[in-house]
């Protein structure tokens, strides 16, 4: 078996016969059942490979789909013109780095459908891009955004960068909303939910499906998705590790379950580690060993969390649902999956709050406490540990 670690293009996975755990029910639904919508998961969650898929869907790839739920779904096969913008791949630094992403996009878009010479802003062309492609193909558009929030996260602690992003992205996406009549779908990912107010305020039609249950494992794997298309594989790694099935088994929930988008739904493992540990055969930190995001560190520093109150925190919706703010980064630190919904309150409508597994909370104390914990010479992350263990 090959596993797709690193791969984010559906095409290529398909096509190089990668492993896949098929989503394509969801995604029949989700295009099927409305328009506008916002997902938020952590990263390495498999957001940039929903979206190549949607890609190939919408553009009509039928044999890349050979097989899959979605091959006997789809009836229709509609070959539409998709705007894929990826702000995955630059630095935000400076407010150049934005417009020159924006720009090199619109430029690409508009060699392939024209442009006006009247459209001088980049929500214009935005927008001419999209009436455009419509019409010249006769076809409603989709929209994929993948990262949406990668520039205003990358500018935490500038918030004159912050600003002139924000006054950037707004009138852009809005562009959404007022050229609804030649689109047909539009998804835009992140990790957080950065900008679901201010920077999106001018699309409220935007459905977030980031807590709703019918979507809780398009992102991710579960246990029944490890049964049904694992089970050789979890008694190879088990041989490897010289455990038992049942065993190997409850190491790797202990390590990678645990992700509660919803409360009182099924955990959701972490694919990156996950499909590591299988290729490998062997348990390890994998997705804190892809690095610490700046953005958390300068969170850590700037609020200077406890971290017994962070991994026990009661909260509700309106806190998870929300965007970040100076006064409290707890929505970010939940949003990017270091926090996980581990219990729900009905009577109060509140949420309790804690690390989803072992291998967040070891990677916290080991990578993350050191940013903005001072220790002594005779201190370690584990000293400190092991005092939050006795604590709690």
């Amino acid at each position: 078996m090959i596993y797709p670690i690193g791969i984010q293009n559906f095409e290529s996975l398909r096509k190089d016969r990668y492993f896949y755990i098929d989503k394509t029910v969801m995604i029949h639904r989700l295009v099927h059942t409305g328009r506008y919508y916002f997902l938020s998961r952590p990263r390495r969650f498999g957001k940039s490979l929903l979206l190549s898929t949607l890609e190939a869907y919408f553009e009509g790839k039928r044999d890349l789909f050979k097989g899959l739920a979605l091959e006997r779904l789809e009836t229709e096969w509609t070959c539409r013109p998709v705007l894929h913008l990826d702000l995955n791949i630059e630095r935000y630094d400076a407010s150049d780095s934005l417009r020159n992403i924006l720009n090199r996009n619109l430029v690409a878009w508009e060699g392939l459908y024209g442009r006006d010479s009247s459209e001088v802003s980049l929500s214009l062309r935005f927008a001419g891009v999209i009436r455009r492609a419509c019409e010249r193909t006769g076809h409603r558009v989709a929209i994929l955004v993948d990262e949406y929030d990668k520039p205003m996260l990358q500018s935490i602690g500038n918030k004159a960068l912050q600003e002139e992003f924000r006054a950037m992205l707004k009138p852009f996406y809005g562009v959404l909303k007022t050229m609804d009549g030649y689109i047909k779908f539009a998804l835009l990912t992140g990790v957080t939910k950065f900008g679901k107010v201010s920077v999106f305020s001018d699309l409220n039609n935007l459905e977030d499906i980031s807590m709703d249950e019918s979507y809780v494992s398009l992102c991710g794997i579960t246990e029944g998705e490890i049964h049904e298309n694992l089970e050789e594989e979890l008694r190879e790694l088990a041989a490897a590790q010289k455990l038992s099935y049942e065993d190997t088994c409850a190491r790797l929930r202990a390590l990678y379950d645990g992700y509660h988008f919803v409360e009182n739904t099924e955990g959701i493992y972490n694919p990156f580690s996950l499909l590591n540990t299988f290729k490998r055969r062997k348990f390890g930190s994998y997705w804190f060993e892809t690095g610490t995001p700046t953005y958390l560190v300068e969170l850590l520093r700037r609020n200077r969390y406890r971290l017994e109150d962070m991994a026990r925190a009661v909260t509700n919706v309106d806190t998870l649902n929300s965007i970040y703010g100076d006064e409290d980064p707890l929505p970010v630190i939940y949003q990017s999956g270091y926090l996980t919904i581990k219990g729900y309150n009905p009577r109060f409508k509140t949420y309790r709050l804690g690390f989803p597994n072992e291998e967040v909370e070891e990677g916290f104390m080991k990578f993350l406490v050191p940013y903005y914990t001072p220790l002594g010479k005779d201190e370690t992350p584990f000293a400190i540990e092991l005092v939050t263990s006795r604590n709690g």
